[in-house]
């Protein structure tokens, strides 16, 4: 994998945990699990403890930290791609949970997709 296409894995997989998180947190979109108007109506609508709504997005936004701080400290880039590849698994599991429609899933999939592939593009960073 070349330098360059891991940044820009980097850099879309952070910025749009940031901008799920921070900026579009409380807006409806049609990838919001089953009929959820927000972030934390999804959380609910999988079944989820409020608290995990909380520790979730600081482990997303921490994660997106991380892999922006990797430009400048390169052994934390894994760190922050294995953990958003975990959620991102979770993140699947609660979409089959509820037996949303596979599109609803994309979202999920491709972060999963870019994340796994940073994370193994960077293991021996550790």
């Amino acid at each position: 994998m070349t330098y360059y296409l891991l940044a820009v894995l980097q850099v879309v997989v952070a910025l749009g945990l940031l901008n799920v998180w921070l900026i579009r947190n409380g807006k409806p979109t049609d990838y919001r699990g089953k009929d959820a108007k927000n972030l934390k109506q999804e959380f609910l609508a999988y079944g989820l403890p409020e608290i995990a709504y909380y520790i979730v997005g600081a482990l997303k936004i921490l994660s997106a930290v991380l892999l922006l701080a990797g430009f400048y400290i390169p052994r934390l880039i894994p760190v922050g791609a294995g953990v958003v590849t975990f959620l991102m698994l979770g993140a699947l599991m609660m979409h089959m949970k509820v037996s949303d429609p596979l599109k609803k899933s994309l979202p999920a999939l491709s972060v999963l997709i870019m994340s796994s592939i940073i994370l193994f593009s960077t293991s021996s960073y550790l």
